[in-house]
């Protein structure tokens, strides 16, 4: 192990992490990865300014004018479970039928996939500039020209935001420029996205107010503030594998947050993210005692029930080495001695709204694969060197 490594290695808070020079933290490969996780609250609370001024406003009205059939909401990696955390939201708040696709499968696949009544493509891009991302857009345009286009990314200079220009068929929505995240995985990019495509539902039902992202801002800054040393405690557990299980959008959530484990450890975690009523059939044979397993558990109490029972059977059959358990009002049995609980205070009384509890979640997700990265001696900032890019390199568009 080089010197570096074992110096990380070291490191066993946040506080200190912090302290140490910027020059140090881009030697060790975490400056940017850190940085962009705890930047979430304050840039939360900005897109949720941004989503009440006029450029979005006007930018969404016109893409929702007249309202569509349909919405489809796509992208590529991260960007896909962003829609899959979005598509239950925007259904229950649009009153249309939403759903997630993602954009390989459009690309390939669209006329067996896309619905055959032109509706709403919504597009979820970091950068904008993945071939798949303006591949899909080009090839519907071209082949499916009924269909509206809205695009929401972070940054204004890539393909998405610059390439239609000229046609009315597409709407651009760019976020703040420092939810752009430099760091090879999504962090901020991927919850300000998500925040971002509530803007759909914006003076509808289930409409996010701003005080339910203030709420989920502190409660995220109070993790960071308080419980990120035992997650990082827990990170350095023995654990070989990881199950993720989540509900309705927090599977999308939770598909997330497994992705980042795997991406932030090369792999050396593998990682497989379930719903809890699906774990039952076939995968809790995955459930080792030397695997880690997180829950992001439901505000909404009957699905909490399922959830709860579910924990529970894995207790009674002693599987699983230890859990962070995410969310409100957490059973005390279902915590032992060896696991992580971090309460959402004040998130649960908004069950119609699971969109602020999935930000705060995805940030507890997200300081567990950033400190297993830490503690293999890995970067987070460039994990997997010369295998994955920070935007997929361009391939052949067929």
């Amino acid at each position: 192990m080089s010197s570096i490594d074992k110096k990380t290695k070291t490191i066993v808070t946040l506080a200190e992490l912090q302290a140490r020079p910027p020059a140090e933290q881009r030697e060790l490969g975490y400056a940017d990865t850190l940085r962009e996780i705890l930047q979430q609250p304050a840039t939360w609370r900005d897109t949720a300014g941004m989503l009440r001024g006029r450029t979005a406003q006007q930018a969404i009205a016109h893409a929702l004018e007249p309202m569509p059939g349909q919405v489809v909401l796509t992208g590529s990696g991260s960007s896909m479970y962003i829609g899959e955390c979005l598509a239950p939201t925007l259904q229950l708040g649009l009153g249309v039928p939403v759903q997630a696709i993602t954009a390989g499968t459009l690309l390939t696949h669209w006329r067996g996939v896309l619905p055959p009544q032109p509706g709403l493509l919504v597009s979820l891009a970091r950068s904008g500039d993945s071939p798949e991302s303006a591949g899909v857009v080009d090839r519907l345009l071209a082949e499916a020209p009924a269909w509206r286009h809205l695009v929401i990314t972070c940054n204004a200079h890539g393909k998405l935001a610059t390439r239609y220009a000229d046609d009315p068929r597409v709407t651009v929505l760019v976020l703040d420029e420092r939810t752009n995240d430099r760091s090879l995985v999504m962090t901020s990019s991927f919850t300000n996205l998500l925040l971002a495509g509530t803007g759909l539902i914006q003076g509808r039902h289930g409409d996010i107010a701003p005080a339910a992202i203030d709420r989920a801002a502190a409660v995220a800054q109070r993790i960071f503030e308080r419980q990120a040393d035992a997650v990082a405690a827990l990170a350095r557990r023995e654990f070989s594998t990881a199950v993720y299980l989540g509900s309705g959008g927090a599977l999308g959530a939770v598909h997330e947050c497994a992705l980042k484990m795997l991406e932030m450890t090369g792999g050396q975690v593998l990682t497989m993210a379930e719903t809890f009523l699906g774990l039952r059939h076939g995968p809790m044979s995955a459930v080792h005692p030397s695997t880690l397993v997180f829950g992001l558990l439901s505000p909404d109490p009957a699905t909490r029930a399922f959830e709860v029972d579910l924990l529970r059977e894995l207790s009674r059959k002693r599987l699983g080495l230890a859990r962070l358990l995410v969310g409100e009002g957490i059973p005390a049995d279902l915590v032992g001695p060896d696991d992580v609980a971090i309460e959402l205070d004040g998130l649960a009384a908004e069950a119609h709204e699971e969109v602020p509890a999935l930000l705060a979640g995805i940030a507890a997700g997200q300081l567990l694969a950033f400190f297993r990265c830490l503690s293999q001696g890995g970067k987070p900032d460039t994990p997997s060197q010369g295998v994955l890019t920070r935007v997929v390199e361009d391939f052949a568009i067929h």
